[in-house]
């Protein structure tokens, strides 16, 4: 017979995400906490409009709510993966202010990927993230 190891939280600073098949922070005794994706987003989850920047500051507000559900902040993100709709040079100097206003020279791993489409119309930015506990 299986246990179930894992840790699932879903902060009610977030909206409750079941209906999209996912939630916000998993984690395992032992192992790193992964956060999901994370997008400007209203209490039952649909996409904010918002110009691009808006949607950053959005998206890195609610990471920062999923980490504190976990006892976790930004000092505690090793790695993030950031996700972009039609990528340019100039949203990823949006990006760069963003994190470095967050994380200041203390900056995570990141991989960017630049993509055609995130999953709700309207959204242009999203971000996750892997953490540590201290």
């Amino acid at each position: 017979m299986s246990t179930d190891r894992r840790t699932l939280t879903n902060p009610a600073a977030l909206h409750d995400p079941a209906p999209f098949g996912y939630s916000h922070a998993a984690s395992a005794p032992g192992q790193p906490v992964f956060i999901a994706g994370q997008y400007a987003s209203d209490a039952t989850g649909a996409a904010l409009p918002g110009d691009f920047a808006t949607q950053v500051d959005a998206a890195f507000d609610r990471l920062r709510s999923a980490l504190e559900g976990v006892g976790l902040g930004y000092e505690d993100v090793v790695r993030l993966g950031t996700y972009i709709v039609d990528h340019d040079l100039g949203r990823l100097e949006i990006l760069g202010r963003a994190l470095h206003a967050r994380f200041g020279d203390r900056l995570p791993a990141q991989t960017l990927s630049g993509v055609a489409a995130l999953a709700l119309p309207g959204m242009l930015f999203e971000v996750d993230a892997v953490a540590v506990r201290p």
